[in-house]
């Protein structure tokens, strides 16, 4: 056997081999580089999608089924002229259908990075799953009766719906007070930054849900004046008197606000990690004080934007 052409063939399949490797690099590089912003996010919203469907399936087929029906509800609005209190019926179960959908699809995303055992994951997406479900179901229901389903006891039925309502809420915040305190005890699948930021903004979602509270002891969401008055379009907020409302939906979307602002501060910047904690903290304490602040100026009965 000729050792030399051996070694120089074997040499040669070895370069080949590494071009190819070093050609290949190359060419995926080109491509990111030619992904636009908005197919970069695509890119990582279907990530993300394809993470939950198989780390919480029974979380992503449920956000699923209630962003479809939150479909059905958008048709709602156009083909059923029906108003309560100054706005359409489908309106308020087409916005919970989207907040409900996307807390959801949070959780099942996030629950993938805390070291939980697969019986302990399970249970949380269940309990997580079945509380909301249900609160959005009477959501629905009440809605296509044309009643309230918030602060409504015009009836033993309204009652005992708001009654379960709350009670399902209940059970949503305790798995909240889990998350934060395994989240303070437990390594976290991901950086010390994000890590921090997960916790923060559960915190801030825990003051959220204190706020909505604050509107269940009130029995309405409006201050200084009656719930129903004018409204901005969608959100419905006062734009007469103060509306607790805002604070509470800031709050509660800061689970997925301040985590995505400590990934995109990873990826985009190349600060040190301790650099990164200290500005994730400062991105926490702006929004959290902003947050407050609207929470004082509704209970000051002044509208979020006037008109």
């Amino acid at each position: 056997m000729n050792y030399e052409n051996y070694s120089g063939l074997t040499a040669n399949n070895v370069n080949e081999n590494n071009m190819d490797s070093y050609t290949q690099i190359l060419i995926e590089n080109s491509r990111n580089n030619e992904v636009t912003p908005w197919g970069s996010f695509q890119q990582t919203i279907g990530k993300l999608f394809t993470k939950v469907k198989k780390e919480s399936p029974i979380l992503f087929w449920v956000a699923m089924v209630i962003a479809i029906t939150g479909i059905g509800c958008l048709i709602g609005l156009f083909i059923d002229e029906r108003t309560l209190m100054g706005v359409n019926v489908w309106l308020k179960p087409l916005k919970f259908s989207i907040s409900i959908s996307i807390y959801l699809l949070t959780v099942g995303y996030l629950i993938t990075k805390y070291p939980y055992s697969k019986r302990k994951k399970n249970l949380v997406n269940h309990i997580t799953m079945w509380s909301l479900l249900l609160e959005f179901l009477i959501i629905l229901y009440q809605g296509s009766r044309g009643v309230q389903s918030h602060y409504n006891i015009a009836t033993p039925l309204d009652g005992i719906l708001f009654m379960l309502m709350g009670v399902f809420v209940g059970i949503n915040v305790l798995t909240m007070v889990l998350f934060i305190i395994d989240t303070i005890r437990l390594k976290l699948k991901t950086t010390k930054p994000q890590q921090w930021a997960i916790l923060l903004g559960w915190l801030i979602v825990l003051f959220g849900s204190w706020v909505g509270g604050q509107m269940i002891s009130q029995m309405g969401h409006n201050v200084a004046i009656p719930d129903g008055e004018a409204g901005l379009p969608l959100v419905n907020w006062s734009t007469k008197g103060g509306d607790l409302r805002v604070a509470h939906f800031f709050a509660l979307h800061s689970i997925q606000i301040i985590p995505l602002f400590a990934v995109w501060l990873g990826y985009k910047w190349k600060f040190s990690q301790r650099k990164q904690l200290m500005l994730v903290t400062l991105f926490a304490f702006v929004f959290s004080f902003m947050i407050g602040y609207i929470f004082y100026q509704a209970k000051q009965g002044i509208p979020f934007i006037a008109s």
